[in-house]
């Protein structure tokens, strides 16, 4: 016959399942928040170090160029602007177009007057860049109201199309109706314009070194500057 056994001792009395089970859902819970927070904190790094990406990025830098341009903050612009070496890259372009303008008259020493009168215009030339580069620059936002940073960061790369190549950047836009074309190199965490290629901008500057120049009719005249057309075709009779 099968006998029944009844233990009367609480103590050996086996635990119950019900509370085992509710104490696994505080750890369960706390392991979730650490996934969470760890989550948050590596996003958070993430999004850190890119931000500091984006701010050495000649995309940020063109941002910082249109809105120191477009508040007028002459320091600023200085900073993103290399007038030194946009002059210096500036003047050859300029010296052939003025050559240019007197045709087969010009002879090699009116070639180095043309050079000598460029290189003593150079700081004037720089003024010019520097009022001209940023009238364009500020040009790149529609409007005249300054626009907030924030806006710009986003749409000013979205109007310029920029390719990068180590520590240079080749960037072109069109302002106005007519396309420019600039150069940026890196300068520590910035990049700076070192080159603007602007076809309206080298006209002007050739249009007022012209006034320092003999005038182009001048090549007809007796001035040993340039060729005598007249006594050229004398000789060949």
């Amino acid at each position: 016959m099968a006998r029944i056994v009844i233990n009367f001792d609480p103590s050996k009395a086996p635990a119950a399942a019900g509370p085992k089970r509710r104490r696994r859902w505080p750890k369960i819970l706390a392991i979730f928040a650490i996934c969470i927070l760890v989550f948050i904190a590596a996003v958070a790094i993430a999004g850190y170090f890119s931000w500091r990406r984006f701010q050495t990025s000649p995309e940020y830098s063109l941002a910082l160029l249109v809105d120191a341009a477009q508040h007028n903050r002459t320091d600023e612009l200085s900073k993103l602007i290399d007038e030194d070496e946009i002059a210096k890259n500036m003047i050859a372009n300029v010296s052939q177009k003025a050559a240019g303008r007197y045709g087969v008259a010009i002879t090699p020493a009116a070639e180095q007057q043309i050079d000598n009168v460029t290189s003593s215009a150079l700081p004037r030339i720089k003024q010019t860049i520097h009022e001209e580069v940023a009238n364009e620059i500020k040009s790149f936002t529609a409007g005249s109201e300054p626009k907030p940073f924030v806006v710009l960061l986003v749409t000013v790369p979205s109007l310029v199309k920029l390719t990068t190549e180590g520590d240079s950047a080749k960037a072109s836009a069109t302002v106005s109706g007519r396309p420019i074309e600039f150069t940026m190199r890196r300068d520590e965490e910035r990049w700076k314009v070192v080159a603007f290629n602007d076809d309206a901008l080298v006209q002007r500057v050739v249009d007022s070194l012209m006034k320092e120049l003999p005038p182009i009719s001048a090549f007809d005249s007796d001035n040993p500057l340039f060729k005598n057309p007249g006594t050229s075709r004398k000789k060949r009779r």
